[in-house]
C-alpha cells in the first residue's frame, strides 16, 4: 500500500511539474530565448578565442551567429541591447584577430631568438 501511494505521490509531482513547466513556457518570449542565447554564444567565443580553450573556428562561428542574429534582434529588443551586442561582436573579433595573429608572433620570436 506504502508503494502506491508513493507511486500517486510521484505521478503527482510529475504532473505539477509539467503544469508548472507549461505556464512557464507561456510567459517566455521569444526575444528572451534570443537575448540568452547571445550571451551563451559570446562567453563560449570567448572561451574559445582564449588561450586555455582555443579553438579559433568555434570562436568565429559563434561572432558569425551573433552577428545573424542582430538583424533579428534589432526588430524586437531595446537599442541599448543591440548596441551592446554590437560591442561584445567587436570585441569578439579583436579577440579573433588576437588568436589568430599570436601563433605567428611566437613562431616570429622564438625564430629570432634561435638567429641571436
Amino acid at each position: 500500500m506504502a508503494d502506491e501511494e508513493q507511486l500517486d505521490a510521484e505521478h503527482l509531482d510529475e504532473e505539477q511539474l509539467r503544469e508548472r513547466l507549461d505556464e512557464e513556457l507561456r510567459k517566455l518570449r521569444i526575444q528572451d530565448v534570443l537575448v540568452q542565447t547571445t550571451f551563451t554564444l559570446a562567453s563560449l567565443g570567448f572561451r574559445r578565442l582564449g588561450e586555455e580553450d582555443r579553438d579559433v573556428e568555434q570562436g568565429r562561428l559563434a561572432i558569425e551567429a551573433l552577428r545573424a542574429l542582430l538583424p533579428v534582434l534589432r526588430e524586437a529588443v531595446p537599442p541599448s541591447v543591440t548596441r551592446d551586442l554590437n560591442q561584445t561582436i567587436a570585441n569578439l573579433q579583436f579577440a579573433y584577430a588576437k588568436a589568430v595573429t599570436e601563433p605567428a608572433k611566437k613562431r616570429a620570436e622564438k625564430e629570432g631568438g634561435d638567429a641571436g
